[in-house]
């Protein structure tokens, strides 16, 4: 059986089992979520060792390279000596406010902690004290503005969810690690076309990415499509549009798949609507926010319509079983 060093200790993994699970199973907790590879919360680094090629599926080549791996789907051929990725110090945090945005989200708001920084559309993990549970939510906030915002979907069962919809309340305090991801505006180019598509709360890191594009004046084209099930699924739709009177730059489409679609939006399915109404994404830089399977699907449509992998940026949500 593969060892495992950290910290100074050794732990006996098991035949079949990940580098997480064999932690967790001697009562060490790594940071993670979704615990399938996706959010990638668990990732690491092999100080000593080599990572199988599989811990490192979706990780940038640079990473890899560094021996980075997800302890979620590592499943160890040989002793490895691993360290965290990063070591995000613990953040408390008060809530100021608690809005419900629609019948499924609420967007909370809590007061920046003292050394904290960010960029827009990276996320936070926010843990609940009683038992320590762990979830990524995305910033929709900006760095310029006086609090941070988290855009909460309720979950059937969620266990994070019903208690953030359910039991906390402004006031109450919460803690925090992070940030993480590379889901964010990048100013190198401010001529570009930018193409922000997410669904459900998939718009709350593109909210983030798209305020701050504006923010540091970016010129090019920022084309937002947001898309729910039907009309009563969308939010932020009075801001946006404000948004699109304010800044010639920027259009919004808000998309639905049921039903008739807001005036100025489309009814039909995301993954074909950008592409409908742009043509080429030949030259864009992309962000993608959502459901994974609408991610992938939009990813696979934006490089066959021209967007280079290197520029198209995603941030698929996972939902972690109840």
């Amino acid at each position: 059986m593969p060892t495992i060093r950290f910290e100074g200790q050794d732990y006996f993994c098991a035949s079949d089992e990940t580098v997480l699970e064999s932690l967790e199973r001697h009562g060490v907790l790594l940071p993670s979520s979704c615990k399938s590879g996706a959010c990638q919360t668990c990732l690491s680094r092999a100080i000593k060792g080599k990572p199988p090629a599989a811990s490192q599926q979706g990780l940038k080549d640079t990473l890899a390279a560094q021996n980075y791996f997800l302890a979620c789907i590592c499943k160890p051929e040989e002793d490895l000596e691993i360290g965290l990725a990063s070591v995000s110090p613990k953040y408390s945090a008060t809530l100021i406010s608690k809005d419900q945005m629609n019948e499924s989200i609420v967007r909370l708001r809590f007061e920046i902690p003292d050394g904290f920084t960010y960029r827009a559309g990276q996320f936070i993990n926010v843990i609940r004290p009683s038992d320590e549970l762990t979830r990524s939510y995305s910033l929709a906030s900006i760095p310029s503005d006086p609090f941070l915002e988290l855009h909460i979907k309720r979950v059937p069962e969620g266990r994070m969810s019903t208690w953030l919809f359910d039991v906390v309340e402004a006031g109450e305090e919460l803690s925090f690690f992070g940030p993480s991801g590379d889901c964010f505006y990048l100013s190198d180019d401010p001529e570009r076309t930018l193409l922000l598509i997410g669904a459900g709360t998939g718009l709350a890191p593109l909210h983030g990415i798209l305020r701050d594009a504006l923010e540091q004046g970016h010129r090019g084209d920022i084309h937002l499509f947001h898309a729910s099930l039907a009309t009563a699924g969308l939010y932020l739709i009075d801001e946006l549009r404000e948004l699109s009177e304010q800044f010639s730059q920027f259009s919004y489409t808000p998309c639905v798949l049921h039903g008739d679609s807001p005036e100025g939006g489309k009814q039909g399915n995301v993954v074909d609507i950008p592409g409908q109404a742009l043509g080429s994404f030949t030259g864009y830089r992309v962000y993608l926010c959502g459901d994974p399977q609408i991610v992938n699907a939009l990813k696979q449509k934006a490089f066959l319509a021209g967007a280079s992998m290197q520029d198209i940026h995603s941030d698929p949500f996972v939902f972690s079983p109840a």
